[in-house]
């Protein structure tokens, strides 16, 4: 197998790309390790055609190689409000550990149980992007996650630059990946051009960008059975028309659900067509979180799981994790989100949360809450991908869950 190198285009066998690179930027201050990103040789060399010369084309290449070294360097790190003491999950653990202390003794026969995600940063809306950039704020939360807790995805991640960048290095990232034909539909929807734009971005646009740099980015849609059709997008046809929409909720993925399938259960054993929209995607968060297991025992846990991007339409938070309240004889689940919204400034959650005082209303989100129509999510599996494999992530599909 062989690569193209980024900066001069020679082509090289792949175990050498990464040392042949490096001789680029040796005597350059940037790391050299920026510029050696091992995804990018794997992709160049699973997807692009090894006959052509053409270095900017949709069909499969990552756009033009001068244009990927350009970014590397020009790249600004995104300013943001840094939190000690573990960061805002840390001081969200003590909270919810001082909580359970408390309930244990007021109310001994509640079981309450929370998994939290590791380590993320907050990056709340600025002047300059309040209004559109929730996408691109929770899409920095994602990456400042997997950077912090995910070796293979800080090597590939915007060329091993090891931070989060800011949002017009994000967008330039976006068109890179569009250039490289990922999510070809939604491409067209902005016109293969979103640098220095105010346009909402949703779900899909941090699917393509993540999965540019193979890793594996998974969409689920959580919406009604009669929705399903709206919004089927099938490659090589006409994309269907997109409701009128007040927020960016994304329609041009590929459905996958399991028709044959006349009732789904969910972990407790109950038929979901009785359960509520927001139980549903309360029990798939818990699944999520907990690995599907279904005693986990009470208190706060650190799941190392990445947070979860959580869209509807107008907005877009992150998920980072779940909480669970057995009560009464029953033992009925009683499920509050924990989310960080792009909307709160990080001072203020730092501040609530040290205090131990009203934190609950910046960060607990109950299911009587999820009362829009429909949801979509986004995680990130392990490994990074390259290939077939990689090749197929470029069609932006989801896992449909029924309401």
């Amino acid at each position: 197998m062989s690569a193209l190198c980024p900066v001069c285009n020679l082509t090289l066998p792949l175990a050498q790309i990464e040392s042949h690179v490096n001789t680029h930027f040796d005597d350059d201050e940037i790391n050299p390790q920026i510029a050696s990103d091992h995804h990018l040789a794997l992709q160049l060399a699973s997807s692009s055609d090894p006959s052509s010369s053409s270095s900017s084309n949709l069909d499969g290449s990552l756009g033009s190689h001068n244009d990927v070294a350009s970014l590397v360097r020009s790249q600004t790190k995104s300013p943001f409000y840094s939190v000690g003491n573990g960061g805002l999950i840390g001081l969200l653990k003590t909270c919810l550990e001082s909580e359970l202390k408390s309930k244990i003794k007021s109310k001994p026969l509640e079981c309450s149980t929370s998994l939290l995600s590791g380590f993320v940063d907050h990056f709340h809306s600025s002047k300059e992007d309040k209004g559109w950039g929730c996408g691109w704020r929770n899409i920095q939360m994602q990456c400042s996650h997997l950077l912090s807790h995910r070796e293979e995805a800080k090597r590939v991640l915007f060329c091993g630059s090891n931070f989060v960048p800011d949002i017009p290095s994000l967008q330039r990232w976006l068109e890179l990946a569009w250039n490289s034909g990922f999510d070809v539909s939604g491409a067209l929807h902005f016109n293969n051009q979103i640098y220095g734009s105010k346009r909402w971005i949703g779900t899909t646009e941090c699917a393509a960008l993540l999965r540019s740099f193979g890793l594996r980015a998974r969409v689920v849609d959580f919406a009604p059975k009669k929705s399903l059709p709206m919004y089927l997008s099938v490659p090589g046809s006409a994309v269907a028309p997109k409701t009128k929409s007040y927020g960016p909720m994304d329609r041009y993925v590929i459905r996958k659900c399991d028709s044959g399938k006349e009732k789904t259960v969910d972990s407790h054993g109950s038929d979901l067509s009785k359960i509520s929209k927001g139980a549903v995607l309360m029990d798939w968060v818990w699944n999520y979180f907990s690995d599907n297991r279904l005693n986990v025992s009470s208190g706060v846990h650190m799941t190392g799981k990445a947070p979860l991007y959580f869209q509807h339409e107008g907005h877009s938070r992150t998920i980072v994790g779940i909480q669970r309240r057995l009560q009464g004889t029953t033992f009925t689940p009683q499920y509050n989100l924990l989310i960080l919204d792009p909307g709160d400034f990080t001072k203020g959650i730092e501040k609530a949360l040290v205090e131990k005082r009203g934190w609950e209303g910046y960060l607990k989100r109950g299911a009587h809450t999820l009362t829009c129509p429909e949801y979509q999510m986004l995680y990130v599996d392990n490994g990074i991908a390259d290939g077939e494999e990689l090749e197929q992530l470029k069609t932006i599909d989801s896992h449909f869950v029924q309401f």
